[in-house]
């Protein structure tokens, strides 16, 4: 359990958005993915992923960040099938902000969300590293569930201390959902492997140099010579202890920095490709819609719509 708490110290856990909203037309989504982490929580009506995985009112979801999922809001049946780009583009067609039924009886469909990171060290992606599924919550999650109302419900008002309360939720939050796991036995073995690459102080120099220099020269020759190891090693040694190279992981980091500057401010997009390392333009936009499937321009577009 030591293990487990260290990794939890480690975090840094931040809140990025939350809503409460109307499913209005049912609609599938082809490989839905985000780089934060979703989780979201099904009051009425249907929520199904993965083709025949579905929510019961009050069941969660969970969605690692980086994961993608086909994902189907509102009844199956009568979903309209979109790919990711068409549902970011034009989700207001298929969702709208919360409102109370006003009849006595209704068919209406909503659900909450809420997306946040969870980093190991402030580098990382923790959910990411495990490699784990997206999940449902169900049964002892009561408290995940209510921490997810309280956060939708904060970010709806507008009171005193309203930023530090989502803060402290959110950080009770992805605690909760560790424990859940370990309750369940979920994923204990990824927990458990990657718990020890976590500790190694290499490891943790190599993480801290890539995210403090995203825009700079992040070849293997240069994390080989942060790792003190040989440049020819520094690949392996990376993949043995994270699953993934080095370079797949650098992008990584670099296109969700390069989401972050497109959702939080008015940069160009050469300006932030540049920001983020990539010197050719062209090549940016072509790699960040192979990531993601939209342009990035469409991706900034989706900030002004209701989620």
């Amino acid at each position: 359990m030591d293990d487990y708490n260290k990794i939890i110290e480690s975090l840094a856990i931040r809140f990025t958005k939350s809503r409460k909203l109307d499913i209005i037309q049912p609609v599938h989504i082809d490989n839905y993915y985000d780089v934060e982490n979703t989780i979201v929580l099904l009051h009425e009506g249907h929520i199904s992923y993965e083709r025949d995985k579905k929510l019961t009112p009050g069941t969660m979801l969970f969605i690692p960040a980086g994961k993608m999922v086909d994902l189907t809001y509102g009844n199956p049946k009568l979903a309209q099938k979109v790919t990711n780009e068409k549902f970011l583009n034009d989700r207001e067609q298929f969702l709208k902000p919360y409102a109370p039924s006003m009849g006595l009886s209704s068919d209406q469909e909503y659900f909450s969300y809420v997306t946040f990171e969870a980093k190991v060290f402030d580098s990382v992606s923790f959910f990411t590293s495990l490699d784990i599924p997206p999940f449902v919550i169900e049964g002892a999650g009561e408290r995940v569930a209510k921490l997810v109302r309280e956060i939708v419900s904060e970010t709806a008002e507008d009171k005193a201390g309203k930023s530090r309360l989502i803060s402290l939720y959110t950080e009770e939050l992805v605690i909760e959902i560790i424990r859940y796991i370990l309750d369940n036995q979920l994923f204990v073995e990824q927990l458990a492997t990657n718990s020890t690459y976590f500790k190694d102080p290499r490891l943790i120099d190599i993480f801290t140099f890539i995210k403090n220099n995203l825009s700079g020269d992040l070849s293997n020759k240069v994390l080989a010579g942060v790792a003190n190891v040989s440049e020819d090693y520094v690949g392996q040694y990376f993949k043995m202890l994270t699953g993934i190279n080095p370079q797949d992981y650098i992008e990584y980091q670099r296109m969700e920095m390069a989401v972050n500057l497109l959702r939080t401010t008015k940069k160009s997009i050469r300006a932030i490709g540049n920001e983020v390392g990539y010197k050719d333009t062209a090549y940016f936009c072509r790699r960040f819609k192979m990531m993601f499937g939209i342009p990035a321009g469409k991706m900034r577009r989706r900030e002004s719509l209701i989620i």
